[in-house]
């Protein structure tokens, strides 16, 4: 573990009240030809969490876990897109909702919005929409978590300094006991991902505790195991 903090925090992890959650693994940030690389910057970071999300996935589909993945974008008709986020978008070269061959950059139905093939979900599993940074903004998503009575998150995907932690801490603060899977988040920037992670993991854990796909997947085939054999 990063941290100091235990977790869960309510004692032995619970698979049927925790969910995985991958957010916005999308062409858009983390795919050839998509939004991130249209800007001119590095996808190479971005990338980096392919792998062990798809380690992750794959634990916590074998052990029959809530599974969740986000997608940020907007409508195609850019009606749920405020003017202040446009304009900031597009002091980066490319707004939301220009052109590309990817079709319109982080606009939902484009292919660009989608998620990548190496971590696209399996039938099932539930896909969220925002379009906002947090998974709990102007969404569905907390009424998901708390219908399924998930009381735990395990979070990881891209990026560590947007999306990904403005999740957590919303999460925080709404009850959920939260990780991030330290490997399996990134950021454009390697100091941004880093300061982001020190922030996350200072203090016993502001708004959670951080820790490794490595370690996540131990305790999720324990309390499998462990739920096997009561």
């Amino acid at each position: 573990m990063h941290s100091d903090v235990t977790w869960p925090v309510t004692g032995p992890l619970d698979l049927d009240r925790t969910a995985l959650v991958v957010i916005d693994m999308q062409t858009d940030f983390c795919g050839p030809g998509g939004w991130i690389d249209r800007l001119g910057q590095s996808i190479e970071n971005t990338r980096k969490p392919i792998s062990p999300i798809a380690e992750l996935l794959e634990a916590a589909r074998v052990a029959g876990m809530t599974i969740i993945h986000t997608r940020e974008g907007h409508r195609p008709d850019l009606s749920d897109l405020n003017p202040v986020k446009r304009w900031r978008s597009r002091l980066h070269g490319v707004g939301i909702g220009d052109e590309s061959n990817q079709g319109r950059a982080l606009t939902r139905g484009d292919p660009g919005h989608d998620i990548i093939a190496e971590l696209y979900p399996l039938p099932g599993e539930i896909v969220v929409d925002k379009p906002g940074k947090s998974s709990f903004h102007a969404t569905e998503f907390d009424q998901i978590l708390r219908a399924r009575g998930i009381e735990a998150l395990i979070v990881c995907g891209v990026t560590s300094d947007c999306c990904v932690q403005s999740t957590i801490r919303d999460g925080a603060d709404l009850g959920y006991d939260c990780v991030l899977v330290v490997d399996g988040t990134a950021a454009v920037e390697t100091a941004n991902h880093q300061g982001m992670v020190d922030l996350l993991a200072a203090y016993g854990g502001r708004w959670g505790a951080v820790s490794s796909s490595e370690a996540l997947i131990a305790l999720i085939a324990g309390a499998s195991k462990a739920g096997a054999a009561a």
